[in-house]
């Protein structure tokens, strides 16, 4: 397993987490209907709203899942914070990085994963990601890719509202 990479200027990201004043928070509606819609229109069982800490992934909103955070080194977010683009992973048991991962061989026996990166609008640095995952290997279509990438967006709409 390849652990979660760490942000060329981690300092200044946690910086960045921390001025969203979101990390531990309540789950909100605002976030759980961006999750739900994530699972319904994309057709998987898992989706996140997850903001990556020093040490853990945590998730603001969840649908699908019962932990609230995982280790940030086993993420699969960790890896989709800091791609340019969707991260996309259409059979975690064919990817050397995953195969062997936590969450690939044990519960929740995760196949495939595509993931956003969501960014501080103030200082342009990755604090998380909308994912979604499945438990089966897929492939994403173009319209499902611009889906995610749709959702993305309004979750870090409201993810920037929060600042003070």
């Amino acid at each position: 397993m390849q652990p979660a990479p760490i942000h060329k200027d981690e300092q200044k990201r946690l910086e960045a987490v921390k001025s969203l004043q979101i990390l531990d928070t309540p789950p909100e509606e605002r976030f759980d209907v961006i999750t739900r819609e994530a699972s319904e229109r994309l057709k998987v069982p898992i989706s996140t709203i997850t903001i990556v800490d020093s040490d853990r992934e945590w998730f603001k909103s969840y649908c699908g899942l019962d932990d609230r955070q995982g280790g940030r080194d086993v993420s699969f977010c960790g890896h989709a914070m800091l791609a340019d683009y969707v991260f996309i992973v259409a059979d975690t048991l064919q990817d050397p990085r995953f195969k062997d991962n936590p969450y690939v061989v044990g519960p929740p026996h995760i196949r495939f994963y595509a993931g956003v990166a969501l960014h501080d609008l103030k200082s342009k640095l990755p604090v998380g990601v909308l994912c979604v995952k499945d438990y089966k290997p897929r492939r994403f279509t173009l319209s499902e890719t611009n889906t995610l990438i749709e959702l993305a967006m309004r979750a870090e709409q409201e993810l920037n509202k929060l600042k003070v």
